[in-house]
């Protein structure tokens, strides 16, 4: 079984900085696309970056110049280095990975991390 554990989420202030993390465990064969997604109260979740596994990156308008995707392939993980936060910025922030075990490919997803950003 594929679980995805995202931790680094909190209260920042307009203009502070956040690093989330998110890590895949389980039986993992191989894990192709990975990024981070966010939903707002009353909106529907949107797409914040992506990374393929050749380290190709993707950003949401709103977010670009100010995040950073990356990934380490060896520990399975996906960062979203958040800059320059604003309070729109605050949501649930879920990350999300392609990931094919022994037996399957499917799309997996985390619990979700609160990001909050107010003074």
């Amino acid at each position: 079984q594929v679980q995805l554990v995202e931790s680094g989420g909190g209260l920042v202030q307009p203009g502070g900085s956040l690093r989330l993390s998110c890590a895949a465990s389980g039986r993992i064969f191989s894990i192709y696309g990975m990024g981070w997604y966010r939903q707002a109260p009353g909106k529907q979740r949107e797409l914040v970056a992506t990374i393929t596994s050749g380290g190709n990156t993707n950003y949401a308008d709103p977010v670009k110049g100010r995040f950073t995707i990356s990934r380490d392939n060896a520990k399975n993980t996906v960062y979203l280095q958040m800059n320059s936060l604003k309070p729109e910025d605050t949501a649930v922030y879920y990350c999300n990975a392609d990931i094919r075990t022994i037996r399957t490919r499917g799309d997996y997803w985390g619990q979700g991390t609160q990001v909050t950003v107010s003074s």
